[in-house]
Formats: C-alpha cells, structure tokens, sequence
C-alpha cells in the first residue's frame, strides 16, 4: 500500500559504483517488528530474490546460493535502522535492492535501491561553473601569452 513509506524509509534511491567496489544500502523503521528482509528484483531474470533476513537478536537468515561473504546486515540504533553491505560488486549484482518487514501478516516494502554496477564510471558531464576565485581567470591559458612578459 501507499502508507508503507511511512513505516520505513529506504535510502538512497539509487548507487552506480564500480565492479568490486562495496555498497551500502539504509532501512531505518518506525514501528515495532520482528526483523528486517531483504530482496533484490532482477530486471534481466524478472523475479525477486530473497538474499537476507535479519532478525532483532541480529542473526541473519540467508536464502539460496546467497553468499554470506557478500552481504551482510548490520543493525544499529536499538533495531531502528538497518544496513545492507554488499561487498565484491559484480555487474551480476545490479538489480533494484528492497528491505521489508511483515506487518499483521503482510510484508511491507521499503522505496527500492537500483545498484548498477559498472566497469568504468561515466565522466560527469563538464558543466561550465564560474570559478570561485575573485579575479575573473581565463578558461585557456595559452602558453605563449602567460611567458611574455609585455
């Protein structure tokens, strides 16, 4: 339903980082529970995936084939928040990440991370920004014109 935001926030939104780097995605919660799930959605495979379910006394559940070297919960804040670390990225990780809890025999799910894993980061786009400096600086220097000295 529409009120599950409410309940817990998932942050961020999204994470492009690079193969073999490690990630970190946050569930913080605000109401009682018994523990927190994690699912990966696979747009290639169109299925979710049950990776981890933590609970309170932070003992971890993990599904099938899923590595335990991989991913890992850690709680913090009196079961308030939790953390999904996912480390060795692999492109085979990429996927959008949910945390869940059960509520009166429903499992709510938190806004969705998309980690994209990627062998190179993009450039971001150069954007012309003025510089910070007080006296106007020209973008192209050109070496002639800095030796002459008039």
């Amino acid at each position: 339903g529409f009120y599950a935001n409410l309940l817990l926030t998932q942050t961020p939104e999204r994470i492009l980082t690079k193969t073999n780097n490690k990630t970190e995605i946050l569930c913080e919660l605000k109401k009682e529970h018994t523990g927190v799930y994690w699912y990966r959605w696979s747009q290639e495979r169109q299925h979710f995936e049950f990776l981890v379910f933590s609970n309170t006394l932070g003992k971890a559940t993990y599904g099938t084939n899923v590595s335990q070297d991989k991913f890992r919960v850690h709680e913090a804040r009196s079961h308030s928040s939790y953390s999904l670390h996912i480390s060795h990225l692999q492109p085979s990780d990429n996927g959008t990440y949910y945390c869940s809890v059960s509520q009166s025999s429903q499992l709510l799910l938190g806004s969705g991370t998309r980690l994209s894993v990627v062998d190179a980061l993009p450039l971001p786009p150069k954007t012309m920004q003025t510089p910070v400096s007080k006296k106007p600086v020209p973008w192209i220097i050109k070496s002639k014109a800095a030796s002459r000295k008039g």
